[in-house]
């Protein structure tokens, strides 16, 4: 499902003295396949513009009591507004929203917030038991709740028949996002997945996630502040400011852009800022900004003697 805005606007509380413009003027495209990064630092928009994607946020022209502002004589009409995710066309009250729910799954940050059942099966079961047009099998629910707990590493023997709240916080985590992936979304959207882990609970998140995008995921897109995890998972970044975007990169490009980003107050990955320190003492160290690929392109340097790497 290819996701393509174009000028995106939302203000919220927008006929108020308090209006906050959100998002201006957002021009974005994903593509299909994509491990998507977003980063912004805070109120960028960043959140705003991922609660679209699926009609957690409605434009106006996409709500039932829409009716199009008539245009004063002389004025002139605003550029038209794209929001569109796969066949879906988020700009139309016409479109399924229910059905789209159910292709891009939403993942909040601190997502074990968000448990409420009485047991995890119920609390995994209800996305599926809600997104589905059709009533489903007791045997369909049991197979597909499996399914997801395993996936996200649990054991679900162990686990369906427990209350969600005497988990541990990693399980709780886990089981939340069991509940997300049930459906099996063709686009899993999250914000900030790793916030509050410590860092072996980060990379066993961040391996699943792409072990989902390779087996039937087909793309992936999350808000993040750790510039290390954008660049050792992204394909291509989007950097939001003040609600608009500013850059749609490849993390090899965007790091490279180190005054840039950090006069938009963001960090750096911490290989970006030791290629610079690199740098400074007349070594160049070219690499994709992975932890990987820049130790084994110091490794080449210094085999080699001296010279770009």
């Amino acid at each position: 499902m290819r996701i393509t805005a174009e000028h995106l606007n939302y203000t919220y509380n927008q006929a108020s003295e308090f209006a906050v413009h959100a998002l201006r003027d957002v021009n974005l495209t994903v593509e299909e396949g994509e491990f998507f990064g977003i980063i912004g630092h805070t109120g960028s928009g960043k959140s705003t513009f991922i609660q679209h994607l699926n009609g957690l946020i409605l434009l106006p022209s996409a709500q039932k009591k829409y009716k199009p502002k008539k245009l004063k004589k002389g004025e002139i009409a605003p550029p038209k507004t794209v929001l569109q995710v796969g066949e879906y066309d988020l700009t139309d009250k016409k479109t399924d929203f229910r059905k789209l729910r159910s292709k891009v799954g939403m993942v909040f940050q601190y997502p074990e917030y968000q448990l409420f059942a009485e047991t995890v099966f119920e609390d995994v079961a209800f996305g599926l038991k809600n997104f589905s047009e059709q009533p489903l099998s007791p045997e369909r629910i049991q197979t597909a709740v499996r399914q997801a707990l395993e996936t996200v590493g649990l054991n679900y023997a162990e686990v369906w028949d427990k209350s969600p709240f005497d988990l541990s916080g990693g399980q709780k985590r886990r089981v939340a996002i069991a509940g997300v992936i049930v459906t099996r979304p063709e686009v899993l959207v999250l914000d900030e997945p790793a916030a509050g882990l410590d860092p072996l609970g980060k990379q066993e998140l961040m391996a699943l996630l792409h072990e989902i995008h390779r087996s039937w995921c087909k793309t992936v897109i999350f808000v993040s502040h750790d510039m290390d995890e954008v660049a050792e998972n992204c394909t291509k970044v989007a950097v939001f400011s003040e609600g608009a975007v500013q850059f749609v990169l490849p993390p090899k490009e965007l790091f490279q852009k180190q005054a840039e980003l950090l006069s938009l107050g963001l960090d750096l990955p911490v290989t970006a800022k030791l290629v610079a320190l690199l740098k400074q003492k007349g070594i160049d160290i070219d690499c994709d900004f992975t932890k990987k690929d820049f130790i084994q392109k110091v490794q080449k340097y210094l085999q080699g003697g001296n010279g770009v790497c």
